[in-house]
């Protein structure tokens, strides 16, 4: 699952930037709605949002992706901010531990892309909070003891929301509002790195010895 940004509508398809070498082609029937040629752009518009899944990478370089599939779709509101490839892990967590921490602490929703972008969505403290929390993984996540400082800043800086956090990886997806998110800006280009069905479980207080090379 790969978090991309629309950068040109065609008659029958969208190209996607999902911070990939090339752009990912996405067709109206990889989509679930119904779409007739030439009305795509009624469904989907220049920096637009979504979440699709990456269904094949050619020898050309080609990426498919499909935004037909659970916890896909269009983002709705909410900010999109990037993270190394290499740090999701240890976004994720052991077990998902970490994401659902930040997510219950702040009161956001969050939908992970494994190309690194992160949507965050819910109040403006709520999402001030977990972008902090992003930053810490990002600049410290190779050091022993990350788990204690994201639970530390999170204690110092406010209390659990009443109704809790949402289950992260399940993005609010709206095919008919025209509210886009925020975007940090496109990452560089890097290679689209693939993580296995099993996340690699990180030590408790720092990543694995030998973490998995990235996939091309």
């Amino acid at each position: 699952m790969v978090i991309g940004t629309v950068t040109d509508v065609q008659g029958t398809f969208w190209l996607l930037d999902i911070g990939a070498p090339r752009w990912a082609p996405l067709h109206m029937t990889g989509t679930p709605w119904k779409i007739d040629f030439g009305e795509t752009e009624q469904y989907l518009k220049v920096k637009d949002a979504v979440v699709v899944a990456v269904e094949s990478i050619e020898n050309t370089g080609r990426i498919g992706v499909t935004m037909n599939g659970e916890g896909l779709g269009k983002l709705e509101g909410g900010t999109i901010v990037t993270l190394s490839p290499a740090k999701i892990p240890r976004l994720i967590g052991r077990g998902g531990s970490m994401i659902q921490t930040i997510t219950r602490m702040t009161g956001t929703k969050v939908a992970v892309g494994q190309n690194g972008r992160v949507w965050i969505d819910g109040s403006d403290d709520g999402i001030r909070r977990a972008r902090e929390c992003l930053r810490i993984i990002e600049e410290e996540g190779q050091r022993s003891g990350l788990t204690a400082r994201i639970q530390s800043y999170l204690d110092s800086t406010g209390s659990p929301p009443e109704d809790g956090g949402v289950r992260p990886g399940r993005p609010r997806l709206d095919n008919d509002s025209g509210n886009r998110p925020e975007f940090d800006g496109p990452p560089g280009p890097h290679p689209l790195t693939r993580l296995p069905e099993a996340v690699p479980e990180p030590e408790p207080d720092g990543p694995s010895e030998d973490p998995p090379p990235p996939e091309y």
